[in-house]
Protein backbone atom coordinates (compact mmCIF):
# COMPACT_ATOMS: atom_id res chain seq x y z
CA UNK A 1 0.00 0.00 0.00
CA UNK A 2 2.80 2.45 0.91
CA UNK A 3 4.59 1.66 -2.36
CA UNK A 4 1.52 2.87 -4.22
CA UNK A 5 0.65 5.91 -2.10
CA UNK A 6 4.14 7.45 -1.91
CA UNK A 7 4.63 7.91 -5.70
CA UNK A 8 1.10 9.31 -6.06
CA UNK A 9 1.72 11.89 -3.32
CA UNK A 10 5.04 12.83 -4.91
CA UNK A 11 3.40 13.41 -8.31
CA UNK A 12 0.64 15.50 -6.73
CA UNK A 13 3.21 17.64 -4.91
CA UNK A 14 5.07 18.40 -8.15
CA UNK A 15 1.84 19.18 -10.01
CA UNK A 16 0.66 21.65 -7.39
CA UNK A 17 4.04 23.44 -7.46
CA UNK A 18 3.88 23.83 -11.25
CA UNK A 19 0.32 25.14 -11.04
CA UNK A 20 1.26 27.69 -8.39
CA UNK A 21 4.19 29.02 -10.41
CA UNK A 22 2.13 29.28 -13.59
CA UNK A 23 -0.60 31.07 -11.65
CA UNK A 24 1.87 33.89 -10.90
CA UNK A 25 2.05 34.64 -14.60
CA UNK A 26 -1.66 34.35 -15.26
CA UNK A 27 -2.75 36.61 -12.38
CA UNK A 28 -3.44 40.25 -13.14
CA UNK A 29 -1.08 42.68 -11.47
CA UNK A 30 -2.42 45.46 -9.23
CA UNK A 31 -2.91 48.85 -10.77
CA UNK A 32 -5.02 50.47 -13.43
CA UNK A 33 -5.56 48.62 -16.67
CA UNK A 34 -7.40 50.17 -19.58
CA UNK A 35 -7.99 48.29 -22.79
CA UNK A 36 -9.91 48.85 -25.97
CA UNK A 37 -9.94 47.16 -29.31
CA UNK A 38 -8.60 48.46 -32.57
CA UNK A 39 -7.36 46.00 -35.14
CA UNK A 40 -5.10 46.86 -38.05
CA UNK A 41 -3.75 44.02 -40.14
CA UNK A 42 -3.27 40.45 -39.04
CA UNK A 43 -2.71 39.23 -35.49
CA UNK A 44 0.86 38.67 -34.35
CA UNK A 45 2.24 35.25 -35.11
CA UNK A 46 3.97 33.41 -32.29
CA UNK A 47 7.40 34.36 -33.61
CA UNK A 48 6.35 38.02 -33.96
CA UNK A 49 5.14 38.06 -30.36
CA UNK A 50 8.40 36.46 -29.20
CA UNK A 51 10.43 39.13 -31.04
CA UNK A 52 8.27 41.89 -29.54
CA UNK A 53 8.78 40.47 -26.04
CA UNK A 54 12.53 40.20 -26.63
CA UNK A 55 12.72 43.84 -27.79
CA UNK A 56 10.73 45.03 -24.79
CA UNK A 57 12.92 43.08 -22.35
CA UNK A 58 16.07 44.48 -23.93
CA UNK A 59 14.64 48.00 -23.75
CA UNK A 60 14.12 47.40 -20.00
CA UNK A 61 17.80 46.51 -19.63
CA UNK A 62 17.49 42.71 -19.61
CA UNK A 63 20.34 41.18 -21.65
CA UNK A 64 18.13 38.49 -23.20
CA UNK A 65 19.18 36.41 -26.18
CA UNK A 66 15.81 34.71 -26.75
CA UNK A 67 12.26 35.02 -25.40
CA UNK A 68 9.22 32.78 -25.78
CA UNK A 69 5.86 32.17 -24.14
CA UNK A 70 6.01 29.25 -21.74
CA UNK A 71 3.21 28.18 -19.41
CA UNK A 72 1.62 31.63 -19.33
CA UNK A 73 4.96 33.35 -18.63
CA UNK A 74 7.59 34.87 -20.85
CA UNK A 75 10.64 32.65 -20.59
CA UNK A 76 13.81 34.55 -21.47
CA UNK A 77 17.34 33.29 -21.81
CA UNK A 78 19.45 36.00 -20.17
CA UNK A 79 23.22 36.50 -20.27
CA UNK A 80 24.76 36.85 -16.82
CA UNK A 81 28.41 37.08 -15.71
CA UNK A 82 28.32 33.36 -14.85
CA UNK A 83 26.80 32.30 -18.20
CA UNK A 84 23.26 32.15 -19.51
CA UNK A 85 20.18 31.44 -17.37
CA UNK A 86 16.42 31.18 -17.80
CA UNK A 87 14.35 33.95 -16.25
CA UNK A 88 10.56 34.28 -16.22
CA UNK A 89 8.51 37.47 -16.65
CA UNK A 90 4.83 38.37 -16.31
CA UNK A 91 3.37 38.84 -19.83
CA UNK A 92 1.47 42.05 -19.02
CA UNK A 93 3.77 43.93 -16.65
CA UNK A 94 7.11 42.33 -17.65
CA UNK A 95 7.94 42.02 -13.95
CA UNK A 96 10.31 39.20 -13.11
CA UNK A 97 8.58 36.12 -11.68
CA UNK A 98 10.55 33.78 -9.44
CA UNK A 99 9.65 30.11 -9.66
Amino acid sequence: MIRFVAPVLLVLAFCSTAQASTAQCLANRPGVSISFGVTLGDKFSESDQNEFNLMRLRRMGVDATRAEMWGGCIRAFVRTPSGEEMQFFHPQSFERVYM
